[in-house]
């Protein structure tokens, strides 16, 4: 049973992904957050892992909010940098050797599976601390879906974030951009569809790659409710890219 980072743009499927992880036994970092109407079955998220992520964006991400006291106010804990956008050629984060000591804390929980799209950009200063047999595996799905849902998530958590449909694929393509071009070529890496969750197509190559059994009934078709948005040339590019790596048919 492999230890595993998951991966992927928020409102991408990572949830569903690290929820069908859940019952074969993993530390997924503690203080997980509670199900809500945007997640219903749960977020499968650690509020400890997600503080060191957002503490090692914060030189390179500044706050996105219009408002001073929001941005004061939400400063002590994570909160909006799943949202960041950071080019190809941003300096690699760095992390303190109070953050190293928060790392490797939780990394000592093994087998452990931590899933956060802050991980697009923060996967180099967890890097030398991962056990060698660490898997990797990156969820996306249609950008157009993806961005409809970064939008409404935006709305209804962050009013005053005025984040446009152009910022939100610019959102989508650096995360991707990230793990396509900075991350990949390094370690052992597993492409998934969000809709080969639903179709169960990927369980097997899941199970194999993780060394578990996954709950193949956790993926649920009901919650697939956002409609696509169109999406831009250069978006569907890195999407084609993707699927070719996950073998999904376009």
């Amino acid at each position: 049973m492999r230890n595993c980072l998951i991966l992927g743009c928020g409102r991408s499927g990572t949830s569903m992904l690290a929820g069908s992880l859940a019952s074969a036994g993993y530390y997924m970092g503690g203080k997980l957050y509670p199900a809500r109407k945007a997640n219903p079955k749960g977020f499968f998220e650690s509020l400890p892992i997600n503080a060191i992520n957002e503490r090692l964006l914060r030189p390179l991400a500044p706050s996105r909010s219009t408002q001073l006291f929001m941005r004061i106010w939400r400063a002590g804990f994570p909160s909006e940098r799943w949202l960041a956008n950071l080019p190809l050629d941003a300096p690699q984060v760095s992390a303190s050797s109070r953050i190293i000591r928060r790392i490797r804390h939780h990394l000592r929980q093994r087998p452990f599976a931590f899933k956060d799209p802050r991980f697009c950009y923060t996967l180099p200063a967890w890097r030398p601390h991962l056990p060698r047999d660490t898997a990797f595996l990156c969820i996306f799905r249609e950008p157009g879906r993806t961005v409809a849902s970064i939008l409404k998530e935006c709305r209804t958590l962050y009013p005053d974030i005025p984040l446009t449909e152009k910022e939100a694929y610019g959102v989508w393509m650096a995360m991707y951009g990230h793990v396509l071009q900075n991350h990949r070529h390094e370690g052992d890496w597993l492409f998934v569809h969000y809709d080969q969750m639903l179709d169960g197509s990927a369980h097997a190559r899941i199970e194999k790659h993780l060394g578990t059994r996954i709950d193949h009934r956790f993926p649920d078709a009901s919650l697939k409710r956002a409609a696509a948005l169109p999406a831009p040339a250069c978006v569907i590019n890195t999407y084609r890219t993707l699927c070719r790596l996950a073998h999904y048919p376009t």
